[in-house]
């Protein structure tokens, strides 16, 4: 502690434990507070206290992340609404596959769309429509919905806009998007192929016609698709038309992403069909609340100089951050303890480098399926199919996430450490 701001750095850290503390529980004991909100209250503890003022709190946020962050929330809203990931599923459900070549194809869709569009909303998207899909033809939905989350987390950890962890991570290590993608996107082809083929060939596995795990439901006509938006030609062709110009400025130009992403939103939102009102409202302000408090009370935290003296303090120990391995069980760990978002702000500023910057955003991604409450894309996958009439619990969960999870780490070490 340095001694003439003594109090005031007890004070930090108070509030700093107390926000964390909220992060593991997902709330606070008795309070109305979900982790946004803790985290709100924590920046608002911070600069209430005189550790920063609102000026300061205002530059320890890293803008760019967050207009990227809601630049593609507006992408993928517009996805939404048009009813794009509607008729990529309906598409998929149609095509004459047996149980595991659809399977495969699910778990395909899910990777693919995920690493360019949000997997959260993915995961809203296809859920009740997979979970349709499988009650029709008498298959055990189970393991298609648990291949569809794992999958979706899989997927967005192929580039560095499919998942919000990843957007950090690439805009304050300043990460080339297309070096990133070439280093990910092996690993991760791998992983979803281990994803699949540890559902088809797992210990215990269902019969291909079993659908026991299925909650006996009275299904009306066009269930799974009465919610969905009807399919619309013109502003599906428009999204995809800005989110593929996007990826070719990423990947060719030097033009900053977050401001091609703001370019990109604002060309969505010029439409006489789509109200800005409704694309708004599928915008996830919670979690960019989250961003901007987290953002601030790290900043706070870091201003004490005890994260920098526990630094050394483990060096001293021969414990490196900047060990692959070490990075490695740090980012597993803190991911499942306060989810992945916390861990990278907690992570990201003692880490230099391109390559620990792609081993943190493949880890703390892949580490969301080791449990149930690891990612919010597998608690999506619970909710929405418990209300298709299919129930998920943890212990369903862990038969799948735990291996595929170490399994998928084991890959990507193997992948970073091979030489070359």
């Amino acid at each position: 502690m340095k001694p003439e701001h003594g109090l005031l750095d007890w004070g930090i850290v108070a509030i700093f434990v107390t926000v964390y503390a909220g992060m593991i529980l997902g709330g606070l004991p008795r309070l109305k507070l979900d982790r946004s909100g803790v985290a709100l209250l924590g920046a608002i503890g911070v600069i209430g206290l005189g550790a920063m003022s609102t000026g300061q709190a205002a530059s320890a946020v890293d803008l760019p992340t967050v207009l990227l962050l809601f630049s593609f929330m507006v992408v993928s809203a517009q996805m939404r609404l048009g009813g794009f990931y509607t008729a990529v599923t309906r598409r998929v459900a149609a095509l004459p596959l047996g149980r595991n070549a659809l399977l495969g194809a699910i778990i395909g869709v899910a990777g693919v769309l995920s690493a360019v569009f949000s997997n959260d909303i993915i995961c809203l998207a296809m859920t009740p429509l997979v979970a349709h899909l499988c009650l029709q033809r008498r298959l055990n939905p189970v393991p298609f919905l648990l291949g569809l989350a794992c999958a979706a987390n899989i997927g967005s950890a192929a580039t560095l806009i499919g998942n919000p962890q990843n957007m950090l991570i690439g805009s304050m290590l300043q990460l080339p998007f297309g070096g990133y993608v070439r280093q990910a996107l092996p690993p991760v082809a791998l992983s979803l192929g281990l994803l699949w083929a540890w559902l088809v060939w797992q210990p215990g596995r269902d019969t291909p016609g079993d659908a026991s795990a299925a909650v006996p439901v009275d299904l009306p006509e066009g269930y799974g698709t009465l919610q969905a938006p009807p399919f619309d030609v013109w502003q599906t062709a428009k999204g995809l038309a800005v989110a593929t110009a996007l990826m070719l400025v990423f990947l060719f130009t030097d033009w900053p992403r977050e401001v091609a992403a703001l370019v990109g939103a604002g060309v969505l939102l010029l439409s006489r069909r789509l109200h800005s009102s409704d694309v708004m409202g599928f915008i996830d302000w919670q979690l960019l609340v989250l961003f901007i408090g987290l953002f601030v009370v790290n900043h706070a935290f870091e201003s004490t100089g005890l994260a920098a003296q526990a630094v050394v303090w483990l060096a001293a120990q021969g414990v490196h951050l900047a060990d692959p391995g070490v990075l490695l069980v740090a980012g597993v760990g803190l991911s499942n303890l306060v989810s992945n978002v916390p861990a990278v702000m907690l992570l990201l500023p003692h880490l230099k480098g391109p390559d620990a910057g792609v081993t943190l955003a493949l880890v703390s991604t892949l580490a969301g399926n080791l449990l149930l409450t690891g990612s919010i894309a597998n608690l999506i996958v619970v909710d929405l199919a418990q209300k298709s009439g299919v129930m998920l619990d943890w212990r369903m969960h862990a038969r799948v996430g735990v291996p595929v999870t170490l399994l998928t780490l084991g890959l990507v070490w193997g992948w970073l450490r091979w030489p070359g």
